[in-house]
């Protein structure tokens, strides 16, 4: 009979690939960011071709791209401690909405003042609303532009919900928005919302999507106490 993997273990697997590219990877690409900095130091007038800054940009998309890669093939890694999620969420939001104003995109939050404490890793919940919100601001590229946050106590543990009135998805955008690589924004890196999904899914959580094309999109997450 044919060998079976484990999908659990090709995930490992896959994860450990990744963070050994990474790796690789990093150390020759700040090599040659210090040897550019080294040229542009003897020889200025080379940051005035525009090929000079199209190089810049490439070599920052690809130092985004292996911090995204590190931080797809750690996202399992979390240290849970027991934390006020309400605190969390409002410390997300307020650091994100000075950014969201400039923009032309208003911000609105229906937190409770007390939530159930439950055991998160702040820094990976953290990461993984920064996700949700830099994917529904991206998502909207027209005047009257809103995202909300809204945050609830369920008898089985917490629900967080980050909606926007954006581009939408199909269905069958749906469907491959949390694989790794799949995006569907210029310059995007597919990477976000899978790792928002190894984060949820690591504290024994879910997240679920619901969008219409043109009206917007609403991201669902369930964490359970």
């Amino acid at each position: 009979m044919p060998k079976t993997t484990d999908p659990g273990q090709q995930k490992e697997e896959f994860r450990l690939t990744l963070s050994k590219f990474a790796h690789e990877i990093r150390n020759p690409l700040s090599l040659l960011q210090s040897e550019l900095q080294m040229m542009a130091d003897a020889h200025p007038e080379i940051t005035y071709y525009e090929e000079w800054e199209d190089i810049i940009e490439n070599i920052e998309y690809m130092r985004d791209l292996l911090n995204e890669l590190t931080c797809y093939s750690n996202a399992k890694q979390i240290r849970p401690k027991p934390a006020d999620p309400a605190d969390l969420i409002k410390s997300v939001t307020d650091s994100a909405r000075p950014a969201l104003e400039y923009l032309g995109v208003v911000l609105e939050t229906e937190i409770p003042v007390s939530l159930p404490l439950i055991p998160l890793d702040p820094v990976k919940i953290r990461q993984a609303l920064l996700n949700l919100l830099r994917n529904a601001q991206e998502s909207i590229d027209h005047p009257g532009g809103w995202i909300k946050v809204k945050a609830a106590a369920l008898p089985e543990g917490l629900s967080i919900s980050v909606a926007d009135n954006g581009c939408g998805m199909t269905p069958a955008q749906q469907q491959d928005i949390f694989r790794p690589f799949v995006t569907y924004k210029s310059g995007g890196t597919g990477l976000g919302l899978a790792v928002t999904l190894q984060v949820i899914e690591a504290h024994n959580g879910s997240i679920s999507v619901e969008s219409t094309p043109g009206k917007g999109t609403v991201f669902q997450i369930l964490l359970r106490g």
